[in-house]
């Protein structure tokens, strides 16, 4: 760690977005008093390699390095630039140049204390019924993409008008496309169910095709309670490197497609409450639509303070989530099957036998 704080030998390098801070508490005393260097335990599902250094910063080790540009960097540092803090502190990113430019090797973070991650702590907290969270979701939201609506294509002195309005022609067929898949890869009795059901999404989604005035912006891509942790200090987002069942992370997008998966996070948490805690399924479906309207009102609510409420059309949410949990349902099929249940008892949920004809 000694090496990022100064020069580093070819072919490495540094981009620093803070200082470090120390890993000691004076010349006489040398050491933390911790394990200076631990991972995080076997229970955490990681596709990356992260340790945690002195309790006071994690390195996330990228397995296997990606080629730069990536968005993350550039994304910590515009937060950093912004004065966007509710994320685990960006300290710097370790590079390795070769014959083809840079390699992004690691990312180096704040360690967060006492951090759960929502599919722990919301989970505990759609069990107990508890939806103060949702507020401050919310306005975390909101906070996160008034700074990334001044972030490129708009750049810092657009402000929150961002880039150009989102082709509707393009969301459409991109949502389009997600629904295609999902009913191609669910096979069983989930398969049967959402083909009966193809046409009540599809008239869901063609609300995309109607024309689209809201900004696009940069957004985070794929932010689900899992990448909310709950520390002791607060809340924080983390993983900015953008939904890995999407081939172009960083197209603009208008700001509801951020929310509408936070939105359908929360409802996954029911389905996981009612799965795996006991939660009795009308108790968890009456917190899901509980935590959902106090997420949104009080993104709403930060969006006017700040003279941005153009930022969100509340009209894609509804489409936007249709086209999440066909999402779901691809990453069930390519990556996790045993996490289909979660998007098909969003879906019974959403299409009963008394809403659908």
């Amino acid at each position: 760690m000694t090496l990022l704080t100064g020069d580093v030998p070819p072919p490495f390098g540094v981009r620093r977005f803070r200082p470090l801070p120390t890993f000691s508490h004076g010349a006489g005393a040398p050491h933390t008093g911790v394990p200076a260097e631990r991972d995080f335990g076997d229970h955490v599902d990681q596709t990356n390699y992260s340790v945690v250094v002195g309790d006071q910063v994690v390195v996330k080790w990228l397995t296997p390095p990606v080629r730069l540009p990536h968005r993350t960097p550039e994304i910590l540092a515009h937060l950093t630039d912004t004065g966007f803090n509710e994320t685990a502190p960006p300290y710097a990113a370790l590079t390795r140049a070769d014959e083809h430019g840079e390699l992004l090797l690691a990312l180096i973070t704040g360690y967060l204390p006492d951090a759960e991650d929502g599919w722990e702590w919301c989970v505990a907290d759609a069990e107990s019924g508890s939806t103060a969270f949702a507020s401050h979701l919310g306005r975390l939201a909101a906070d996160l993409h008034l700074s990334l609506s001044t972030l490129e294509p708009g750049g810092p002195e657009a402000g929150p008008e961002g880039g150009p309005p989102a082709d509707p022609a393009d969301l459409a067929a991109r949502a389009e496309r997600a629904l295609d898949e999902a009913l191609s890869l669910t096979d069983g009795t989930d398969g049967a169910w959402l083909r009966a059901r193809a046409g009540d999404l599809r008239a869901e989604l063609a609300a995309l095709a109607r024309p689209v005035t809201t900004p696009r912006i940069r957004i985070h891509g794929d932010l689900h309670v899992g990448q909310i942790l709950r520390w002791r200090d607060g809340y924080a987002v983390i993983d900015f490197d953008g939904n890995p069942t999407v081939a172009d992370p960083d197209a603009p997008q208008p700001a509801a497609r951020d929310v509408a998966q936070l939105t359908t996070s929360l409802e996954h948490v029911a389905q996981v409450a009612i799965k795996r805690r006991g939660t009795p399924p009308a108790d968890a479906a009456s917190w899901a639509a509980g935590s959902r309207e106090a997420l949104l009102t009080a993104y709403r609510a930060r969006l006017s303070e700040h003279g941005a409420a153009d930022l969100l059309d509340t009209s894609l949410i509804r489409p936007f989530e249709i086209e999440q949990e066909c999402r779901e349902l691809i990453y069930a099929a390519r990556h996790l099957p045993r996490w289909r249940y979660a998007p098909m008892g969003v879906l019974r949920t959403w299409y009963t036998e008394e809403t659908t004809p």
